[in-house]
């Protein structure tokens, strides 16, 4: 109505849990501020960013993942819960839209909003994953996630497209983001970090050297310097490689961090 597009309507029912392209018109605040709020969606990535220094606070304090993921699950039920009623009273929608549609796309007015799942690829990371690897797997959702975002928009027409929605531009800035916050994070953030008595058994698997046992060469190690900048590459690889990717429709917030965790798990286990 009033020549603004809708969304259209899913494919399947995987679909009906991802976030479709966003139009202009269904939230009257993105119409105001079409270029910083729609185009750009500035207040909505320095959440994203925020919450990756969030972490870092959290990692560097203590807070264990056995004490932050109940809070966080305690965070989800309302948040879900409010995204249902939404579904089922326009006016409560209209509402919502009202007080936060500067941090929503419009896809999200009719579908569930990225926070919930940014919420379940949080909590799914930090149950499962050993604290180092979901640190660096929640780093990577928000900080990768948003340099391929603002790279991908800016000059992601004059590179190749590698699906609907992510360019080249946008997955070389993600591989580049990740590179170095893998190379940051290990390599300064966990050795300037002190031990504290309740940190989980087995919680750094990244020991500061690869081991080459696997590719059939022996004893060989690569250590120091060289180990962190190769385990460095080998995350920003895996973080661009699990933002281009479409698995199921599912939502990046939820794709991004639990295979990227799973991936740098996978290689840590092997070499």
């Amino acid at each position: 109505s009033g020549n603004h597009l809708a969304p259209p309507p899913p494919s399947s029912i995987w679909r009906n849990l991802s976030r479709s392209p966003s139009p202009l018109g269904l939230i009257p605040i993105h119409r105001t501020f079409s270029s910083l709020i729609h185009k750009h969606e500035v207040p909505r990535k320095l959440l994203h960013v925020s919450i990756g220094f969030v972490v870092l606070y959290l990692y560097q304090t203590g807070h264990q993942p056995a004490h932050i993921t109940p809070p966080l699950t305690a965070a989800l039920i309302p948040i879900a819960s409010a995204d249902l009623l939404r579904f089922y009273s326009p006016s409560f929608n209209q509402l919502y839209i009202r007080l936060l549609g500067a941090l929503m796309r419009e896809s999200e007015v009719a579908g569930w909003n990225g926070v919930v799942w940014y919420l379940v690829g949080t909590i799914t990371v930090l149950t499962v994953f050993p604290k180092d690897v979901a640190t660096l797997s929640i780093l990577l959702l928000s900080w990768c996630d948003t340099a391929a975002s603002t790279f991908g928009r800016a000059w992601g027409r004059y590179t190749p497209r590698i699906r609907r929605g992510k360019s080249l531009a946008g997955s070389l800035a993600s591989f580049v983001v990740g590179a170095i916050t893998a190379a940051a994070f290990w390599g300064v953030i966990v050795p300037g970090t002190r031990p504290f008595l309740d940190d989980p058994v087995d919680g750094k698997m990244w020991a500061g050297r690869l081991g080459l046992q696997a590719l059939g060469l022996g004893d060989t190690q690569v250590n120091g310097g060289w180990g962190l900048a190769l385990m460095s590459v080998v995350t920003g690889v895996i973080a661009s490689v699990s933002e281009a990717m479409d698995v199921f429709g599912l939502d990046d917030n939820v794709v991004i961090p639990v295979l990227s965790a799973i991936s740098v798990w996978g290689v840590l286990r092997v070499f």
